[in-house]
């Protein structure tokens, strides 16, 4: 498998407590011209990488987009796939999502089986990640697509010790979602139990929509924030994000 390039700049940066930002482009729901003037912003702010996906992909899109994000951007590209015909050899890496917060083997193993070979044969670096949803307060795509109940937000032990067993089955990184367009983002509460109970990379997203989310993710535990439906439709809040990194970065 290639060289782990960006799962060690993951690490490296928690380990020197400097925060990461990540896009979230859905390609279902970006014209070209939108999409070009979300690469260039996310340059001039210093986004560390564009996760391209979604719980339903319902177009061709993704590999338009994913090549343009290549020629027009050094940003590196990860796969946010919901299944395994969704894998693209043209980006730089995959989270390979394991749904520990479900009981749906499909999107426990299922899946990976199928995509095993396919990526043995690629050059994507594979990041095996423990995925979790956590109740936004209304369901959401993801929940509904995967056949699973999301992790109640009033239940942090839960929380934690599901990614507990994540971490000590050999994951290597956690993503804590509340999902695209959520009601609300994954209580503080939650985050510091999970960062807690675990060592592994933690990211986060859903419902991340304001300057105070941001750092209330960021300060219960947070190393890396996941940002997607704010950016598609105000793209001047990735400011705001650079704004938050840049306050939050120094004081660590």
């Amino acid at each position: 498998m290639p060289f782990s390039r960006i799962y060690e700049q993951i690490v490296q940066k928690k380990q020197q407590k400097q925060k990461l930002f990540a896009v979230l482009l859905d390609p279902d729901n970006l014209t070209a011209a939108a999409c070009e003037r979300l690469i260039q912003m996310s340059e001039s702010y210093s986004i560390d990488y564009f996760l391209v996906g979604g719980s339903l992909v319902t177009t061709a899109n993704q590999g338009p987009l994913i090549s343009l994000l290549k020629q027009k951007s050094n940003i590196p590209v990860i796969l946010f796939p919901s299944s395994s015909l969704h894998i693209d050899a043209q980006a730089d890496a995959i989270l390979l999502l394991s749904l520990i917060s479900g009981r749906n083997p499909e999107f426990l193993i299922g899946q990976h089986v199928l995509a095993a070979p396919l990526l043995k044969a690629s050059k994507l670096e594979v990041l095996p990640t423990g995925y979790m949803l956590i109740d936004a307060g209304q369901p959401t795509t993801a929940s509904y697509m995967s056949g699973s109940m999301p992790i109640p937000r009033n239940k942090p032990t839960i929380a934690a010790s599901t990614a507990l067993a994540g971490e000590l089955l050999g994951l290597r990184l956690i993503f804590l979602d509340a999902g695209s367009g959520a009601q609300n983002p994954i209580p503080a509460a939650m985050i510091q139990a999970v960062r807690q109970a675990t060592e592994v990379p933690l990211i986060v997203g859903g419902g991340i929509n304001s300057a105070q989310k941001i750092e209330d993710a960021l300060q219960a535990g947070a190393d890396m924030i996941v940002v997607g439906s704010e950016v598609e439709s105000n793209p001047e809040f990735m400011q705001t994000i650079a704004s938050v990194r840049s306050r939050v970065n120094a004081f660590e």
